[in-house]
C-alpha cells in the first residue's frame, strides 16, 4: 500500500485549470478550504463549487477498480470517500452552494464538454 502514492489528482485539476485560462473564465479560487469538502475550483459570484475526482481514488463506476491486494482496505477507502462526498454534497445544498462533480476520464476524455458545463452555471457579463 506503501508504493501507491496519489499525487493529490494535481495532473487532472491542472488539465481543467488550462482549459479554464484558455477559454478565459476567470473568478475562481482553488481548494477553498473554508467550504465543506474543499472545492478545487470555487466561483464566488455563481455560488458554484467544482471537483474533480480520480477515477481509482474516488471508485468510478465507469473506469474504477479495486486492486487485487489488500481489497478490503482498498475498499471500505474507496467506499469512504464515496460516502464523504454524500455528506459534503448536502453540506453544500444547505450553504445553497451549486455542485458540478467530474471524473479524471471524463476530463480525459471531452475537456471542452466539461469547461462548457461550467460556463453554462456562471452568470451572464
Amino acid at each position: 500500500m506503501g508504493a501507491v502514492r496519489g499525487s493529490g489528482n494535481r495532473t487532472t485539476e491542472l488539465r481543467l485549470k488550462m482549459a479554464l485560462v484558455r477559454s478565459g473564465v476567470r473568478g475562481w479560487t482553488a481548494n477553498r478550504s473554508d467550504l465543506p469538502g474543499k472545492p478545487d475550483f470555487y466561483f464566488e459570484s455563481a455560488r458554484l463549487a467544482v471537483f474533480v475526482d480520480g477515477c481509482f481514488w474516488h471508485g468510478c463506476g465507469k473506469c474504477g477498480h479495486i486492486p487485487k491486494t489488500h481489497q478490503e482496505f482498498w475498499a471500505t477507502k474507496i467506499e469512504r470517500n464515496r460516502n464523504r462526498h454524500k455528506k459534503v454534497s448536502k453540506l453544500l445544498k444547505i450553504e445553497r452552494i451549486r455542485l458540478l462533480r467530474f471524473w479524471e476520464h471524463q476530463l480525459r476524455d471531452d475537456l471542452h464538454r466539461c469547461v462548457r458545463q461550467i460556463v453554462m452555471r456562471l452568470p451572464s457579463k
